[in-house]
């Protein structure tokens, strides 16, 4: 690849992905961000409340062992000492939070281009629009199948499961679309189609138990909330990679 290709590529994503990553940003604060404020007061009460029935059953539990100190002093030798820090909500957590997005948007905006590079068809905005709808196909709404977003303090399944399982669906995701849209025999397409519901028939990782501390009408909201906000993105930023794709060809 000589340097006038790359610094075509490199021009595209870095523009592209940070006006994209604002964009985000600015529909996030509208309407999805409120959401998760409101979900965060509702684990915060719940946190609260955890921890003050593990105060009385440690009271308890002290009154109990006053004849084995040592043991008493085993169990309670553990403390809670510093939460997580977190950013500090208003302009240091907004601050933060377009960060986030434009950098997550900068690598998205480098893999779209990868993909119409490899592809070698011409691009515009308008077929640029068409590559962001795939990505949103492809790490929204396939993995969102089966791990909805979800509001803060929602039972959840081990982390590390639910990374597999979103990595594998994204793939399998993206196989099973190039195989439909680009393979001519029709033997392929089916298969592609096959792929794509792969990961669901396997199932999505699920905790034991299921239940949230905020209202199903909140977590319902942020679903609706995030689907709209990821669309708004994708679209933005297949349309942008396109026509400066384009532009700086």
């Amino acid at each position: 690849m000589n340097w006038t290709i790359f610094r075509r590529m490199a021009s595209a994503v870095v523009i592209a992905g940070a006006l994209s990553g604002i964009l985000l940003s600015g529909v996030q604060q509208l309407q999805v961000e409120k959401i998760i404020l409101k979900a965060e007061e509702y684990e915060k009460a719940g946190e609260a409340e955890h921890a003050h029935q593990h105060e009385a059953a440690a009271a308890t539990a002290t009154a109990a062992a006053a004849a084995a100190p040592a043991a008493a002093d085993h169990e309670h030798e553990h403390s809670h000492d510093g939460d997580e820090w977190e950013p500090a909500d208003g302009a240091e957590r907004t601050g933060y939070t377009v960060l986030a997005n434009v950098s997550m948007a900068i690598g998205f905006a480098l893999m779209l281009v990868a993909a119409i590079a490899v592809s070698g068809r011409q691009v515009s905005w308008r077929s640029g629009l068409l590559w962001g709808l795939a990505g949103y196909l492809v790490f929204f709404v396939a993995p969102s199948l089966g791990l909805p977003p979800e509001v803060p303090g929602t039972m959840a399944a081990p982390l590390h499961a639910r990374q597999l399982w979103w990595v594998m669906t994204a793939g399998m995701t993206a196989v099973g679309l190039g195989a439909i849209v680009y393979a001519r025999a029709w033997p392929w397409k089916l298969l592609g189609a096959l792929v794509l519901v792969v990961p669901h028939v396997i199932g999505a990782p699920q905790p034991e138990v299921h239940g949230s501390v905020a209202p199903e009408e909140l977590a319902q909201a942020f679903i609706h909330a995030t689907a709209v906000a990821n669309a708004v993105f994708w679209l933005a930023l297949g349309g942008l990679t396109g026509f400066f794709y384009r532009r700086f060809g």
